[in-house]
């Protein structure tokens, strides 16, 4: 088992992570920018270590630094989280070569997974269901991409495949608008991401952002945890989550699952990962693999019992899983809505000091959150502060809990976006569940 684990992040996330150490009797170091003192895992990890100032490219995205503290303090694992450098294969290549373990997959199945292109080739050959396209780059032959468009059917869609969060991608609903807006990808592509291969996919209409977690062990062993619906985004950017997706075909559902396990087991994959969908009209199209831990890893640990950074842990200290497919049950429904400390009106950051602060609490709720009374949150990083989980028997019950759980909760001094859940947890097709990937900016739309 590992003895020493280096938690490579902030905020709720590094508190999550040591909280699972703790557990484990696994040594923890948490490392920080100068702008991060007060972060509250710091004082319950067994060593923290300056890495830099404020910008998180000195600090946090600063491989040397965070080698170099995993070397002073005698780590012996470093796990990402999620964000900074939790996908960049060439960290995880340079932790492994320096002698450390990378909480993680490997750095091969991180580029192979990283790259669009590539992990669509992969999964097509695993016999996951993709999004009809190019099956490869986008031919910048001008008279080869117009056909290949027209084959595949407008409206589609151009993406980088290096992208990733929402950027890099285009709509295009008209032949005369592909090769202007194949050029413009293209070139985004490249200064954005280094990057400057783009891909072309049919474009779905209403889909529903559906998501399944896995676990593996690289040694021949893969587990599928449930699903997740995602569909309330703004600006690709997951607002609200739950498990298990509503109203989805269940043949489709079990289908989906047993090729997302054999995929995990085809490519080597080891610890945790979450398959990313587009549902529509009851399949599933592959969209990208995202090879760590998730925001929302927690509604499933809700609904599974199981503790996925407990698991990844023992996974990267060369252990087997430590459950088998049949030993998982599912029970209830989970829902987790983000907190961000944002204007709610306009998105605005709110960074600054929380004057107050009170968690909810109740059957069935959990909070994983660094805030604290007195916290000062910094301008310099994501604005997540939070996140509110609750539990029920049923989707009803566990909305009812959130309800609750968003009346109580008490952030004073900032602005946050509370009272956007408070809105949706009344709005009546959410209520009803299954909407669309779209949902959330028209309703959006409608209140402006």
């Amino acid at each position: 088992m590992l003895k020493k684990v280096l938690i490579a992040n902030r905020g709720e996330i590094a508190l999550r992570i040591l909280r699972a150490c703790k557990e484990m009797g696994i040594k923890t170091v948490a490392v920080h920018s100068s702008a991060d003192k007060e972060l509250m895992h710091l004082s319950l990890a067994d060593e923290s270590v300056c890495i830099g100032p404020a910008s998180s490219a000195s600090s946090y995205l600063s491989i040397p630094a965070i080698i170099a503290a995993a070397e002073v303090t005698g780590a012996d694992g470093i796990h990402p989280g999620y964000g900074f450098l939790a996908e960049n294969a060439d960290f995880a290549e340079q932790v492994e070569k320096s002698g450390f373990t990378f909480v993680g997959p490997s750095a091969d199945v991180i580029r192979l997974m990283g790259d669009k292109v590539s992990a669509k080739n992969a999964m097509k050959k695993a016999g996951v269901p993709v999004v009809p396209g190019s099956d490869g780059p986008l031919p910048e032959d001008p008279d080869t991409a117009l056909k290949l468009a027209r084959e595949v059917g407008y409206p589609v869609i151009i993406k980088a495949a290096g992208g990733g969060g929402g950027r890099g991608m285009r709509v295009v609903h008209k032949e005369e608008d592909l090769i202007r807006s194949a050029e413009l990808t293209r070139n985004e592509a490249w200064v954005s991401f280094g990057n400057p291969v783009i891909y072309l996919e049919k474009y779905l209409g209403n889909p529903r952002h559906v998501e399944v977690q896995v676990l593996s062990d690289g040694k021949g062993n893969a587990i599928h945890l449930g699903d997740r619906d995602c569909s309330l985004q703004r600006r690709h950017q997951k607002v609200i989550e739950e498990a298990p997706a509503p109203y989805i075909d269940e043949k489709a559902r079990q289908d989906i699952y047993k090729s997302c396990v054999q995929a995990c087991i085809d490519i080597g994959y080891r610890g945790a990962g979450t398959f990313e969908f587009l549902y529509e009209d009851g399949r599933f199209y592959f969209i990208e693999m995202n090879t760590r831990v998730q925001v929302e890893h927690p509604v499933t640990e809700m609904i599974s019992g199981i503790d996925i950074v407990k698991e990844m842990l023992n996974i990267a200290s060369g252990n087997k899983l430590s459950v088998k497919q049949e030993d998982i049950t599912f029970q209830g429904h989970a829902i987790e809505c983000r907190i961000n400390a944002e204007n709610p009106d306009n998105f605005m950051p709110s960074p600054g000091k929380v004057k107050l602060f009170h968690a909810p609490g109740g059957n069935g709720v959990r909070v994983d959150s660094h805030l604290y009374s007195g916290y000062t949150v910094p301008p310099h990083y994501d604005s997540l502060i939070g996140k509110i989980i609750t539990w029920g028997a049923t989707r009803e019950e566990a909305m009812a809990r959130m309800r609750n759980a968003l009346d109580e909760i008490i952030i004073d001094g900032i602005k946050c976006n509370v009272p956007l859940h408070q809105f949706l947890l009344d709005d009546p097709d959410f209520c009803k569940g299954g909407v669309n990937i779209h949902h959330l900016e028209k309703k959006l739309g409608m209140t402006k």
